[in-house]
């Protein structure tokens, strides 16, 4: 078993920790990260970050972070504007998703989450698991036809990508024909996420936020022109009663709902359903066991979510000055999450490095899906569809193989499968 050491009070070398995070968004990095993770986690549970704050890399610490509710907060709108660095939180792009259910602190945070209540409860799984099945379906039929004609095919565009905004579109309520401009706009504006985007992802990221926000806009009002009894004309209906004599601050509202449920389920949900391809697929007596044991396909999802975790990062802010793994942090003071490295522990995962469908504990190996107020609002929806996919697949194919390890588009904090080819 690795033992972390304990750095309290050191400080390791600056240029080592920049060489690793570099390693996390090259080619190789996003292909094989656990090298990068044992290393920094070999730094300590809590290494200062070349550029202020730390990065947490233990499991225990993360999940005190992501689940202290008043000590640790999400880097909101007021944050932002008390940082030197104008450029970076100022850009537009930057602006716009911090608007978003992830970015807000209570009370703001508070009742926002109120209005959606709980959107993936039972019942609505129940509703939804019919159509994400018949969806499904539909996406296998044409992956396995292109396998027959062309004898591979890319396992991202054809299914990895249409699940989710099948599953979210019909949600919203949103035509099918304006999928693909959801999609693009999406993968173009989560570059402002980056933890130091450059001048050019953050220009890329301002377009597709201006692009988002003409489609957007223009849907809400064909809504609030014919309403109905679609998710969006109800949050229309209350929030109009939260804001009754402001019918902008009602429409920002329900546009800043509808971007942060479209920013927040596309990619992430595309990634698990790809990375649980690469992972079972690459292994042909795992995926064939997985055919006559369909009662761990949840299993499954649970250490594909641990083992390769669809978000490298997330940042909180300390709320006052606090200690965490016995380190002071300062009031203000940026953490980083890092998922992969803190699932990987071997304090909390035993030979963590090994993909273990029969993992004792599965939902409880990972902090993929965050904790607290923050707990991924979609976390059920996307085990649904990951489940409903996976038994699909199963089915058909006595075998799907990867022809190559997945290609990955480069970034550090959301991590996005652009390509993963695959043959029968």
């Amino acid at each position: 078993m690795t033992v972390v050491r304990d750095m309290s009070g050191t400080t390791p070398d600056r240029r080592a920790v920049i060489s690793l995070l570099r390693r996390l968004r090259s080619p190789e990095g996003q292909s094989n990260p656990q090298p990068v993770w044992h290393q920094l986690r070999a730094l300590g549970d809590v290494v200062p970050a070349p550029w202020g704050g730390y990065l947490v890399t233990g499991f225990d610490a993360c999940t005190e972070v992501l689940r202290g509710k008043s000590t640790w907060l999400a880097p909101d709108l007021a944050w932002q504007a008390r940082q030197p660095s104008t450029e970076r939180w100022q850009a537009s792009a930057t602006q716009a998703i911090s608007r978003g259910l992830f970015r807000l602190n209570p009370p703001v945070h508070t009742a926002q989450r109120r209005s959606l209540g709980n959107p993936f409860d039972r019942t609505a799984l129940d509703l939804l698991a019919p159509r994400v099945a018949a969806h499904a379906t539909r996406i296998v039929d044409r992956l396995a036809e292109r396998i027959r004609h062309d004898g591979e095919a890319d396992f991202v565009p054809l299914v990895g990508d249409r699940l989710p905004i099948l599953t979210v579109g019909e949600w919203l309520g949103i035509p099918e024909r304006h999928h693909a401009h959801i999609l693009d706009f999406t993968h173009r504006q989560v570059y402002s996420q980056e933890l130091f985007p450059t001048k050019r992802e953050l220009a890329v990221s301002a377009q597709a936020t201006a692009d988002m926000r003409e489609f957007f806009t223009s849907l809400i009002g064909e809504r609030r022109a014919a309403p109905g009894d679609d998710v969006i004309s109800r949050w229309i209906r209350y929030w109009d009663e939260q804001f009754p004599d402001d019918r902008a601050a009602a429409d920002q509202t329900v546009y800043d709902l509808v971007m942060f449920i479209t920013i927040a389920s596309l990619e992430t949900s595309a990634t698990l359903l790809a990375n649980a391809v690469w992972l079972l697929g690459r292994n042909t007596d795992r995926w064939q066991w997985l055919r006559r044991h369909q009662e761990h396909i949840d299993d499954a999802v649970e250490e594909t979510l641990r083992y390769d975790p669809p978000v490298h990062v997330n940042t909180r802010i300390a709320a006052t000055d606090t200690r965490l793994a016995g380190t002071p942090v300062a009031k203000d003071q940026m953490v980083h999450v890092m998922y992969g490295a803190a699932a990987h522990d071997p304090r909390h995962n035993q030979n963590p490095e090994l993909f273990d469908i029969l993992r004792e504990g599965a939902h409880l190996s990972h902090v993929t899906f965050g904790g607290g107020i923050h707990y991924c609002l979609g976390a059920a929806l996307a085990r649904l569809e990951a489940r409903t996919l996976l038994t699909e697949l199963l089915r058909r194919f006595e075998a799907l193989r990867p022809l190559t390890a997945p290609s990955y588009a480069p970034r550090m904090v959301f991590r996005r499968v652009t390509s993963l080819k695959v043959t029968t």
